[in-house]
């Protein structure tokens, strides 16, 4: 699916009257929520706020049954391997619970997630799922450049960028490719840092900060989201401005951030959560990725590390700025 065509599906889904959009009112839809984060959950409350716009009553016609397990996919695996179509008509991830769903077959799973659905096995591509598993990535080939060219447009002295990535977050190395070329195109020397998991994060860090970088530039995955504030605090110990995928890293203290509102993913994933409830099968639901795209840029951040952004392009096209 095309930009223009999934603009073109948006602007009818939202179109669509909302009182006519929840199927049988007389039937009890049971969605099934599976998140390796914490309660509260924005992206919950984001994909509930969909339901609703869609004419889906929380206890009127859908109930959700919550399974959540803070940093451990593989805490869900058992609860997951419970799930029987007739129990549940649908199941949602967020994040990496998605790994804990592989196994599910005979229900439909919709997900959203920071990685490469494909290189994770659960479709065959983005255009055809083929199976019973669809949704959308966030993962953009696209925003990995710009991103360098962001941090290089605020801080122009960035000669030796220190890239700091999980290496089991799948398609990290197509990330990680499109990123050094991008690097390279405006004389930017790459240092890749990876580090395998959790157990290795601090190892990572402490490489990176070793690296005698610039700058550090982190790839938007879960495990860097879930420590998102050690990260942010690292990066201003050792001086290091740093760029990150998404908003709640500069919420934490990260000095820029561009890519997609994560909240408003869940809200456009009630679309097809309807869709399927009506009867679609997610096999022939394309996997979609965000079109919109937000830049937020940390004042505070900027004025520790001695950066002046008063005169920089980038303060004036950012979407959100925090003071």
């Amino acid at each position: 699916m095309d930009r223009r065509d999934f603009i073109a599906f948006l602007g009818a889904a939202m179109a669509w009257p909302a009182a006519a959009l929840a199927q049988d009112s007389t039937k009890v839809y049971r969605i099934f929520w599976v998140s390796t984060d914490s309660q509260p959950d924005p992206f919950l409350a984001g994909f509930r706020e969909g339901l609703r716009a869609r004419g889906y009553v929380e206890g009127k016609n859908v109930t959700f049954e919550l399974h959540y397990a803070p940093g451990n996919p593989q805490a869900l695996r058992e609860v997951v391997s419970e799930l029987r179509r007739g129990n549940i008509d649908l199941a949602v991830s967020s994040g990496p619970a998605t790994r804990a769903m592989t196994a599910v077959t005979d229900v439909p799973v919709l997900f959203a997630l920071s990685g490469d659905p494909v290189e994770l096995g659960l479709v065959r591509s983005l255009g055809e799922p083929g199976g019973n598993f669809t949704g959308s990535t966030f993962l953009s080939l696209e925003l990995a450049g710009k991103r360098v060219e962001l941090l290089k447009e605020a801080v122009p002295a960035v000669r030796r960028l220190a890239v700091f990535s999980n290496s089991l977050h799948p398609g990290e190395q197509s990330e990680w490719r499109a990123t050094r070329e991008a690097a390279k195109a405006l004389g930017i020397e790459t240092v890749y840092v990876p580090f395998a998991g959790k157990n290795e994060l601090d190892k990572g860090l402490a490489a990176a900060g070793d690296a005698r970088a610039d700058a550090l530039l982190v790839f938007p995955d879960v495990l860097t989201l879930v420590h998102r504030d050690k990260i942010a605090r690292f990066a201003i110990a050792h001086r290091l401005p740093s760029m990150f995928g998404w908003s709640e890293y500069c919420d934490a203290g990260g000095l820029l951030s561009y890519g997609a509102n994560q909240r408003a993913t869940y809200f456009w994933l009630a679309t097809y959560a309807d869709r399927i409830l009506r009867g679609e099968k997610p096999a022939i639901l394309p996997v979609v990725q965000p079109t919109k795209f937000e830049l937020v840029v940390n004042l505070r951040t900027a004025e520790l590390l001695g950066i002046d952004l008063d005169k920089s392009s980038v303060l004036f096209r950012a979407n959100r700025v925090i003071e």
